[in-house]
């Protein structure tokens, strides 16, 4: 396994280790629980495994040309680690109300899946040329993937962390929706 996808494995654990499923479920309302900020980021391994395997089964990286729009969205999240507040998801990456568990295993399986198609990508293409497009990002090689990805579950883990926190505390606490 990769040492980002490893790194993600680790906050993933470290943030739901723990969690039962009734605190899994718990959430503001209008707000997203522990247990769907887990879909989302399985649904959004899943997605990039795809990407990626369709690039395998079409011999050639996927990538197109990037906009002004891309460009200045990799600044902000590859380079400052920033993720603007209140972007909500792409459909096809939002939670579908499945069990804590469910989404805990479906995450690690998903995980697998694009750490493995990554790999194969960056061995059949190289590390460097932009592989595939990404929905707000644009084209972007394997390491943007990956440090998106990471990046991307770190941000989720603490909204993870402060519903636990509200948890010991008693109250409610907004995890995002994005």
């Amino acid at each position: 396994m990769h040492s980002t996808s490893q790194q993600i494995r680790e906050a993933l654990a470290s943030s739901t280790q723990g969690l039962s499923e009734a605190e899994m479920r718990q959430h503001p309302e209008g707000k997203w629980d522990a247990a769907a900020i887990v879909e989302h980021l399985a649904l959004t391994y899943g997605s990039t495994a795809r990407v990626m395997h369709k690039c395998l089964r079409e011999g050639r990286p996927l990538a197109t040309s990037s906009s002004l729009r891309h460009r200045a969205a990799r600044f902000l999240l590859l380079r400052l680690h920033y993720i603007p507040p209140g972007r909500k998801a792409p459909k096809q990456v939002v939670p579908s109300g499945i069990a804590g568990n469910e989404a805990l295993e479906l995450i690690s399986a998903n995980l697998e899946k694009m750490d493995d198609a990554l790999a194969q990508c960056e061995q059949r293409f190289g590390s460097k040329v932009n592989i595939a497009d990404h929905p707000v990002l644009g084209p972007i090689p394997i390491s943007g993937w990956r440090k998106f990805h990471l990046l991307h579950t770190r941000h989720h883990m603490k909204q993870i962390e402060a519903l636990k926190t509200s948890f010991s505390q008693g109250r409610s606490v907004a995890a995002g929706t994005d």
